[in-house]
C-alpha cells in the first residue's frame, strides 16, 4: 500500500501540536477525518513534531520531538498545517 507524509496540527487544551503523520495515498482512511474517526485508534502517530504548551501565564513554551503519539481523546481540534 503506497503511504503519503501530511503535515497537521493538533489542539488539545493545553497544546499545540504540528508534525507529519503518515497515511494511506488513497482509498480508505485516506482523509484526516476518516483516520481519526476510525474506533479502534487511540493515539496518532506524529514524527517531526513540534509540541506548543499554552501556560497559565498566557506565554508559551516549545519543545521538538522526532516522534510523539497523541491521545485521540484530547485531541479538540484538528487540520492539514497549510
Amino acid at each position: 500500500m503506497e503511504n503519503r507524509s501530511l503535515r497537521v496540527v493538533l489542539e488539545t487544551d493545553r497544546h499545540r501540536i504540528i508534525g507529519e503523520m503518515t497515511l494511506p495515498a488513497e482509498g480508505y482512511r485516506s482523509r484526516l477525518s476518516d483516520y481519526l474517526n476510525q474506533g479502534e485508534l487511540g493515539f496518532v502517530a506524529l514524527t517531526n513534531a513540534t509540541v506548543i504548551e499554552h501556560l497559565r501565564s498566557g506565554a508559551t513554551d516549545a519543545s521538538e520531538h522526532e516522534f510523539i503519539a497523541v491521545g485521540t481523546r484530547h485531541v479538540l481540534l484538528a487540520y492539514q498545517d497549510e
